[in-house]
């Protein structure tokens, strides 16, 4: 039987559905309800908007798109966007989607910490990462009324202190590869997680290339 949360119903493929008992298996119930968080807020986004999105390959992105951040998911050179991105690739093709179905899902993975570009792609680019600023940082929180907010939070709660929680959560996703931070916000996280941590700075990247001028 299907569910519906806040007026969206949780896709009921077969991919929607080994997805998420995939999903839930390895990642922590602070990911697992975030990710489900940003499956209905991102939807949310997208009827309010009148975009024609598919809510499958919405949901897919929505919940592969942090499963880098976990043990056994994660590489060493990668950033966790990729990993994830990747990981939901590899899961999607025995399933028989289109190329084009598979590469929109993987850019809404790889693009969703990448600010400013996600909203001019197809609308589950920019869905996925619509789901995530509102999850994260609250973005246009006073477009989604009360009931809906409540609705979503109600049948995957936020959980005591997910502001910080969500924070470690990355950093500790991270801290084993902090170059992989370089050029996006995940440098921020480890700034402010680790005081030894120093990012790459582009103008010295610039400066100390090896052209003579």
């Amino acid at each position: 039987m299907s569910t519906t949360i806040a007026g969206i119903r949780i896709p009921d493929s077969a991919l929607a559905r080994a997805a998420t008992e995939y999903i839930r298996d390895v990642e922590t119930d602070l990911l697992y309800h975030h990710s489900r968080r940003v499956f209905l807020f991102g939807a949310l986004s997208g009827e309010r908007k009148q975009l024609a999105y598919n809510p499958e390959l919405l949901y897919i992105g929505a919940m592969f798109h942090d499963l880098g951040l976990m043990e056994g998911q994660r590489s060493d050179n990668d950033r966790f966007e990729v990993d994830g991105a990747n990981a939901a690739k590899a899961f999607m093709q025995p399933y028989g989607l289109s190329d084009d179905d598979i590469e929109q899902v993987w850019l809404s993975i790889a693009l969703h910490t990448t600010p400013g570009i996600p909203q001019y792609l197809r609308p589950t680019v920019a869905l996925v990462t619509a789901g995530v600023e509102m999850d994260v940082l609250g973005m246009d929180y006073a477009a989604f009324p009360a009931a809906q907010r409540e609705a979503v939070v109600h049948a995957h709660p936020r959980g005591e202190n997910f502001k910080e929680c969500i924070i470690c959560a990355f950093a500790d996703g991270l801290r084993h590869r902090p170059q992989t931070t370089f050029g996006n916000v995940k440098t921020d996280v480890l700034k402010d997680k680790d005081v030894s941590f120093k990012p790459m700075n582009f103008v010295e990247v610039i400066r100390r290339s090896p052209w003579a001028e």
